[in-house]
């Protein structure tokens, strides 16, 4: 059994299957990792598996996929709205702007996060991800005292099990937003 990131990063192929009797395998390069142990079925099964451990990260271009959709605001700067990368889909921070004027629909915090969600929404809806697929989310406030009333609307969008989070107060959002959100998605 080839371990397939092998050729992805150029590296030489790990027979698993031969270690597999041996001890639990750990497996390290660079930034990605892979424990060996987790990859097998249960051995009480008579028929012979198909056992392949693939961890397929790439640096080439063609995996890389730009997301882009009119129904949000677009990217201030030289970034995507999102891209699709190795069945995740990673979304840039989304600001509360209405899509069609680029304005703040309001100055409140409440608001500017309903907007923030939809136009999530649609960034996720043109890569062919949705809110239950969402992973991770982090978000950036303003002010971490608005931290309850995000927390009231933010619940409404993610379905159980809410995506894992991070929150933080920053001094400063783009346009002097109250909130920005980023997130990825399983596709």
């Amino acid at each position: 059994m080839a371990w397939c990131a092998a050729r992805s990063l150029h590296l030489p192929t790990i027979d698993l299957g031969a270690l597999r009797t041996r001890a639990p395998l750990a497996v390290g390069v660079g930034f990605a990792s892979a424990a060996g142990s987790t990859f097998w079925r249960s051995s009480a099964s008579s028929k012979p598996s198909s056992r392949f451990a693939c961890l397929a990260i790439s640096t080439d271009a063609r995996i890389k996929e730009a997301v882009h959709t009119d129904k949000a605001p677009a990217a201030l700067g030289p970034y995507s709205q999102a891209i699709k990368a190795n069945n995740f889909v990673h979304v840039s921070g989304v600001l509360g702007l209405i899509p069609e004027t680029g304005k703040f629909n309001s100055e409140n915090v409440e608001d500017q996060t309903e907007q923030v969600l939809k136009n999530m929404g649609e960034i996720l809806k043109a890569s062919g991800a949705n809110y239950s697929s969402v992973v991770k989310t982090t978000i950036l406030l303003a002010d971490l005292k608005d931290f309850k009333k995000v927390n009231e609307i933010y619940a409404k969008y993610f379905p159980s099990p809410a995506p894992a989070r991070s929150t933080f107060q920053v001094a400063a959002l783009p346009l002097d937003a109250k909130i920005e959100i980023e997130c990825i998605a399983a596709l």
